[in-house]
């Protein structure tokens, strides 16, 4: 019953970090990877020791290929540009072993219309998987309708899954801002992947309300009875996660610089998805509850 009682602490706590990442997207905006704007990238490992950042830069800004260059490792660097056309880049490889021998580890380039029409699909993509979910859970819990109608479970389960996708999203745009982290097709299919995940805790608690409401020999408050529920899945749904984190956690520290922006994306959007299914979704189960009762009364 804890969840329950003090689910208006919950629901503040979640508004402050959802009205925080708006906020955070509106100042900053979003900094999309070449998936998204299209451009070309490059990673390059110098044999002999890496250069100071700023002879690069200075080097490459006779080319005018409006770049930005990151450190990775200790001898390498990723470099984001315009897209290149294949002299351009002969020209960008010459002017990166003025300074030492260089291996190139990966190039790819993107033009902007496709770009424009990855992001499309990726912003379609996670409204598709949203609708379906909804409707799913519409579906499966057809055959409830007291005390909360079967459609007002998707409905709260679109709330629980918008919170989901906020979220990350907005730490995600903090950190481009802070430290140059870019939104791509890995982040997106980290979303997705957070999707699926927190849906799965959310029907696994509704689930046990409908199946309490079933068995119940005893009539008791609704709010009595989605604190059971919470309280019998909560363990579950902890453990589910933490073992997921570790995993991740794992990952994080492993992997290559997109592994572990990926990696990243899911451990913040596992962490959102586990809290909004338990302090949000279920909750809201209650407080709609209450607001049809104070409507009856009326």
């Amino acid at each position: 019953m804890f969840v329950v009682n003090y689910r208006k602490f919950f629901y503040g706590l979640s508004a402050l970090l959802i009205g925080a990442s708006i906020v955070f997207m509106i100042v900053w905006g979003f900094n999309l990877g070449i998936d998204f704007k299209g451009g070309s990238i490059i990673e390059v490992d110098y044999s002999q020791g890496r250069p100071e950042q700023a002879d690069v830069h200075a080097k490459l800004a006779a080319l005018d290929l409006k770049e930005s260059i990151r450190p990775t490792g200790d001898t390498g660097f990723i470099i984001r540009m315009k897209a290149i056309d294949q002299a351009e880049k002969v020209s960008l490889t010459t002017a990166l072993n003025s300074f030492g021998t260089t291996t190139e580890k990966r190039f790819d380039s993107i033009g902007p219309v496709l770009g424009g029409e990855a992001l499309r699909k990726s912003l379609v993509s996670i409204i598709l998987v949203i609708l379906a979910i909804v409707f799913f859970i519409a579906y499966a819990f057809r055959k409830v309708s007291e005390p909360v109608s079967s459609w007002k479970y998707g409905f709260i389960a679109i709330v629980a899954l918008v919170h989901d996708v906020i979220i990350p999203t907005g730490v995600f745009v903090l950190l481009g801002h802070l430290f140059g982290y870019e939104i791509d097709t890995l982040f997106i299919t980290a979303l997705l992947v957070v999707l699926g995940f927190s849906v799965h805790d959310t029907i696994v608690v509704f689930d046990r309300v409908r199946e309490n409401l079933k068995h119940i020999s005893v009539k008791k408050p609704f709010d009595q009875i989605v604190g059971e529920s919470i309280s019998q899945t909560f363990t579950r749904s902890i453990n589910t996660s933490l073992t997921t984190l570790l995993a991740l956690i794992v990952l994080y520290f492993v992997g290559g610089p997109s592994t572990q922006h990926f990696s990243l994306a899911l451990i913040i959007g596992i962490i959102a998805g586990t809290y909004s299914s338990i302090f949000i979704g279920s909750p809201l189960l209650v407080t709609v509850w209450k607001w049809q009762s104070k409507k009856g009364k009326k």
